[in-house]
């Protein structure tokens, strides 16, 4: 069984302890830094980023700490198929005349490119590369791991873990139900793959013999002493972070957090049509009362980013997306991010 000081080791880190890589403008380059000089590792999200803006990011990062970190990269999770826009064009109507911005347009193209994403984060010298809704393929993994590039996947289920160890990642990333934003499931559809944090951990802590990283419903020092009770090797927090002063987090999303209660928790597909958690509010009962309204992803994601931005700027915590995760009721608020990660390595104590 692999152990935190092999998972310290293999990161080159102080703390077992990972910021999760949270995309859309959460993990700035200030994060990122502040925990990698704290000790842990920092990860940044660039699923939404194009290869110029990942390396400048990297450069930002590089900037403001010596230290390892990371940048993740969404390595699948485009849905085939068409779909008819018409229902949920006619349900942002109304919001974006709200608004007072242009009427809602069928998406376009995706802008994002995988296989350009993931040129640009090796060709700017990224340490370690992480990955969720899937891997990239074996051969890209083997000329990472070639150029001393460690490789970290993301599991939902044990056999998603056994695929990471086997594609040749270097530790795997145990995602329970618990935890915030997306699900990086992609073997399975995604409620088969809801297995609880203290359920998941263990069984694929058993199942492979890479480091596992523990993540979902960890946000203090008590879910940390968890997670190294069930064999983790380290844990990965996501929302944990979102309320620090470092963090890109929009101030109605910081106000709903702070006001966070045990039973606001739910997985929905309005905001991106892939299943997320976060914070219930308005937009999102409306839309999942429609769910035959729902694009696929990444269509609703790129069909609701208008809406979204306009409502953070206005300081609308209804019509955003409000990520979360579970245990968002017990996470710290107004903190540095070296705040969090003291926290955080006490439960190892």
């Amino acid at each position: 069984m692999s152990t935190p000081a092999d998972l310290r080791t293999l990161l080159g880190i102080e703390l077992p302890i990972v910021q999760a890589p949270m995309a859309g403008g959460f993990t700035t380059a200030e994060l990122v830094a502040a925990v990698s000089n704290a000790g842990a590792l920092g990860s940044a999200g660039a699923a939404y980023l194009t290869p110029s803006a990942i390396h400048a990011l990297v450069a930002e990062i590089r900037l403001r700490t010596q230290r390892p970190f990371a940048v993740n990269l969404f390595a699948g999770g485009i849905e085939a198929g068409e779909a008819d826009p018409a229902p949920m064009l006619a349900l942002l109507g109304p919001l974006h005349d709200r608004f007072g911005i242009p009427p809602p347009q069928a998406p376009g193209a995706w802008p994002y490119d995988f296989e350009e994403q993931l040129a640009a984060v090796i060709d700017a010298g990224v340490p370690i590369v992480t990955f969720t809704f899937g891997l990239p393929g074996d051969a890209a993994i083997a000329r990472m791991r070639a150029a001393g590039r460690t490789v970290i996947g993301t599991a939902t289920t044990v056999g998603e873990a056994r695929r990471c160890e086997a594609a040749g990642c270097h530790a795997v990333v145990a995602q329970g139900a618990e935890a915030g934003a997306h699900r990086g499931t992609f073997l399975v559809p995604f409620e088969a793959a809801m297995i609880g944090t203290i359920a998941l951990v263990p069984q694929v802590v058993d199942a492979v013999g890479v480091p596992v990283i523990a993540a979902g419903g960890i946000v203090e020092r008590r879910g940390v002493a968890a997670a190294r009770a069930l064999g983790a090797s380290g844990v990965q927090c996501g929302t944990a972070f979102l309320d620090t002063v470092e963090a890109g987090t929009s101030a109605p999303h910081r106000r709903a957090l702070a006001a966070a209660r045990d039973r606001d928790s739910v997985v929905t597909r309005a905001f991106s049509g892939r299943p997320a958690r976060g914070l219930v509010n308005a937009f999102e009962q409306q839309v999942d009362a429609r769910p035959d309204a729902i694009l696929p992803y990444p269509q609703q994601n790129a069909l609701t980013r208008p809406l979204r931005n306009a409502a953070a700027a206005a300081g609308d915590p209804e019509n955003i997306s409000l990520w979360a995760g579970q245990a968002a009721p017990l996470m710290l608020h107004d903190v540095t991010a070296a705040d969090v990660v003291r926290d955080l390595a006490a439960g190892w104590a």
